[in-house]
């Protein structure tokens, strides 16, 4: 065991790392409530959810159980033409807690392809309709995922440059973030046509963007305008959904419903991949016709996987406990009374909050940027006093699961707060 990290780096290629300079991965042999535990014995706090997806701690033995059950029962089934007790339920329930107007579930597999398969309704209903419109319109520094249409209507930054000839045109706002409102605002009337096919917006923070956090009134506005013209409207909530905003979903804080919605990360409670696209029925009832071309020619081999399904099942059992909901307000508020410690440190700018994610500038070296070299010191400072954090750049954040103590959280803050004690005292 103790050389797994060395017989990783023989034959695996990680996601988002330069394999040639990278340390060797952290072999995790396992894992209980907020706390990872590596093969040398070392423990560390996920304050990041890993990646955003976890929401109970590792390891639950309700999610584990009901998963266990399922595998001895139906592990799969071709999803076309054929159907499950565990995606009826599913989708039964989702669309009880998700905003009114959704009215249809299509499962895929995780965040990217529920936005590709929005992106296919999107094009496909203006098409079915015989009025067919091209244009999409997206938040410049945009992340929707790392598949080609998800690429498209991301920002277009290093990680997209290799494959910018092959993305479609995508007509970029400038994110509305506090005092820049009335500017979106004149832009977006400018780029709303009547032939823009549908806006995409990570509803109230831009995840790999940065953190970036606006609020719902100025939202609530563009989508709007957008409707004004026909526009639809996509919600990627692949990471605000599910309480990380403090309300089950972000766009429960719009008085403008989206038209689609995309789901996952915390769909299984971090257990297991799988994805979501929901819609209104207008854009469902688009593709039912006796012409066979009209139908959405989408799917995946793993579609609405029953344990998948049942993940996400026993995840909502628990997301949907007044203990856990009551976690969510303790952790927001937890956030909110170290934010005012933050304050007082002259390195830190920008703070910044929605619910359980609080984030933070760095005033180090340059700017907001994903390859500020401050991100490697803060992650392995912490890191080595066994917190998990995966800085952004210059930008830190917490978001921890629901189930992470308030001696927890005490201890991440205090690591943070020798983080930025160490950065702002000067080397003899």
């Amino acid at each position: 065991m103790n050389n797994l990290a060395e017989r990783d780096k023989a034959i695996i290629w990680h996601p988002f790392t330069q394999m040639q300079t990278a340390p060797l991965p952290v072999p995790i042999i396992r894992g209980s409530g907020s706390v990872l535990y590596d093969a040398n014995g070392h423990e560390y706090l996920d304050m990041i959810s890993s990646w955003w997806v976890n929401l109970h701690g590792h390891s639950h033995p309700h999610i584990a159980k009901r998963i266990a059950e399922q595998l001895q029962t139906l592990e799969h089934v071709i999803f076309a033409g054929f159907t499950h007790q565990p995606a009826v339920e599913l989708a039964e329930r989702l669309l009880a807690i998700l905003p009114s107007n959704q009215s249809k579930i299509f499962y895929s597999d995780n965040g990217s392809t529920a936005v590709e398969v929005a992106l296919k309704m999107a094009f496909q209903y203006w098409h079915n309709l015989g009025k067919p419109r091209q244009k999409i319109i997206a938040f410049e520094n945009a992340y929707h995922g790392d598949t080609f249409g998800a690429m498209a209507v991301s920002g277009r930054s290093a990680f997209t440059a290799p494959f910018v000839p092959f993305l479609f045109d995508v007509d970029y706002l400038p994110v509305p973030i506090p005092g820049q409102e009335d500017a979106v605002l004149a832009h977006a009337e400018v780029l709303f046509t009547d032939d823009v096919a549908a806006f995409i917006v990570e509803p109230l923070v831009q995840g790999s963007g940065g953190m970036v956090m606006y609020q719902p009134e100025i939202l609530d506005k563009l989508f709007q305008l957008a409707r004004q013209k026909g526009s639809l409207i996509i919600a990627d909530e692949v990471m605000t959904g599910f309480g990380r905003t403090g309300r089950l979903f972000a766009s429960n804080y719009l008085e403008e419903k989206p038209d689609l919605m995309c789901l996952s990360k915390g769909l299984t409670g971090g257990t297991m991949a799988l994805g979501v696209t929901t819609c209104v029925q207008t854009i469902y009832d688009a593709f039912l016709s006796d012409d066979k071309f009209k139908t959405l020619f989408h799917g995946h081999s793993f579609t609405a996987n029953p344990l998948a399904c049942t993940a996400a099942l026993a995840s909502m059992d628990l997301l949907l406990l007044d203990e856990t909901q009551s976690n969510i307000q303790r952790i927001s508020q937890s956030h909110t009374n170290f934010s005012t410690r933050l304050i007082d440190y002259q390195s830190v700018e920008n703070i910044r909050q929605h619910g359980t994610l609080l984030a933070f500038d760095l005033k180090v070296g340059e700017q907001t940027s994903y390859f500020n070299t401050i991100r490697d010191t803060a992650y392995n400072f912490l890191l080595d006093r066994g917190v998990l954090m995966r800085p952004l750049g210059n930008v830190l954040y917490l978001m921890p699961p629901y189930c992470t103590t308030d001696a927890q959280l005490a201890y991440a803050h205090k690591q943070i707060e020798a983080l930025l004690t160490t950065i702002e005292t000067p080397i003899a």
